[in-house]
């Protein structure tokens, strides 16, 4: 019988990394797996179902971990929406690089993408819930449903982004991924631009004043 270890949820991701890694591929059974980290197979199963939760959860503790190192930051809580999205994505894509040979394992373990992208699952939750806290300005618009449709769409908007940030993160060959953190820049700014409604913000107030005014033109 396997000797009972104290178990918790970053020992069995860190060993599942190890496992992952060193055998280049994911162990065959949670037995096998139980087997390797010395513990009874039921101590798992306080954690993880499958591996596949498991997968999932590696990336839901980049979230985490990165919130927390941001959160400890005073600066953090003084930056606008764009900033703090900026350095959610640098420090976020610094803890995959520094995982990069298993994230890639991860994201290449399926030749059916769909099946790899599954394992973002619940960072996509994370992810949309805290782009919708960072209070994103859009233009005001009187229908309720509509500012609804807008915010959510904004979420989904910045979800695409952050795959096509994560698809560039893995072709990327530059050294130290620099081109990556262009990337990031570049995408960041140009998609708070888009969104900036402040001319058109403009020209409706200076509409309406006409219209009050009554000015003919």
């Amino acid at each position: 019988m396997a000797k009972k270890l104290n178990l918790t949820k970053e020992r069995i991701l860190s060993e599942y990394s190890k496992f992952v890694l060193t055998e280049g591929k994911k162990p065959s059974s949670i037995y096998q797996f139980c087997e390797y980290l010395k513990v009874d197979e039921s101590k798992f199963y306080s954690f993880f179902t499958n591996f596949d939760q498991l997968e999932a959860a590696v990336f839901t503790t980049f979230f985490d971990s990165t919130l927390s190192l941001l959160e400890a930051s005073e600066e953090y809580a003084t930056y606008d929406a764009k900033t703090k999205l900026l350095s959610f994505y640098y420090t976020y894509f610094e803890q995959m690089t520094a995982n990069r040979s298993f994230v890639m394992q991860l994201l290449h373990e399926d030749k059916n993408q769909l099946k790899n992208l599954k394992k973002l699952s619940l960072l996509r939750i994370q992810f949309k819930n805290f782009v919708d806290a960072l209070g994103i300005e859009t233009l005001k618009i009187p229908q309720e449903t509509l500012e609804k449709f807008q915010q959510k769409s904004i979420s989904e908007l910045s979800w695409i982004q952050f795959l096509m940030t994560l698809k560039f993160w893995i072709d990327d060959t530059s050294p130290s991924f620099e081109k990556t953190d262009v990337f990031i820049e570049k995408s960041i700014h140009a998609s708070f631009d888009l969104i900036d409604m402040t001319p058109l913000k403009n020209i409706i107030d200076f509409g309406k004043f006409l219209w009050k005014e009554k000015v003919s033109i």
